[in-house]
């Protein structure tokens, strides 16, 4: 079975890399919001004109980054979200409930820690991961139906 997966969350590790080499030899195609954290924060203003306000700078980039987001996880068929141990990551469970109002599949990949916090995110999930290497597993299990 061939699957668009979209990686949304977390930016500041290497997870996204370990989950693609973990699922190599699958038939996924993958996605995801633009990782390089300058470009993703100044792309609004690199392309329409810079801003005094570093709320309209923010709002620029925001709104640009958006059509990525919004287009990437309405053609997915299943989206990964991670939600890493140093930063709040407002914007991926801003990405999991808009994957869940589009009745998505959803795997959360999260420490433990996070558990109280991600109750509700992980309630409308299908599965919950602790480690890259079990998104791997459960994607290759709904792949090719193998353990």
């Amino acid at each position: 079975m061939k699957l668009n997966v979209y990686l949304a969350g977390e930016i500041h590790t290497d997870w996204r890399e370990a989950v693609k080499s973990a699922c190599e030899g699958l038939d996924i195609e993958w996605s995801g919001p633009v990782t390089d954290h300058g470009a993703s924060d100044d792309c609004g203003v690199e392309i329409f004109g810079a801003e005094e306000d570093k709320f309209w700078h923010d709002r620029k980039g925001a709104s640009l980054n958006a059509i990525r987001i919004r287009t990437g996880i309405e053609r997915c068929d299943v989206l990964v979200v991670c939600f890493g141990e140093k930063y709040k990551q407002w914007n991926a469970a801003f990405d999991a409930g808009y994957a869940a109002a589009l009745g998505k599949p959803i795997i959360v990949l999260q420490p433990p820690e996070h558990d109280h916090a991600l109750k509700e995110v992980d309630a409308a999930a299908n599965a919950v991961a602790r480690t890259p290497e079990q998104v791997a597993r459960a994607l290759r299990y709904v792949t090719t139906a193998a353990l």
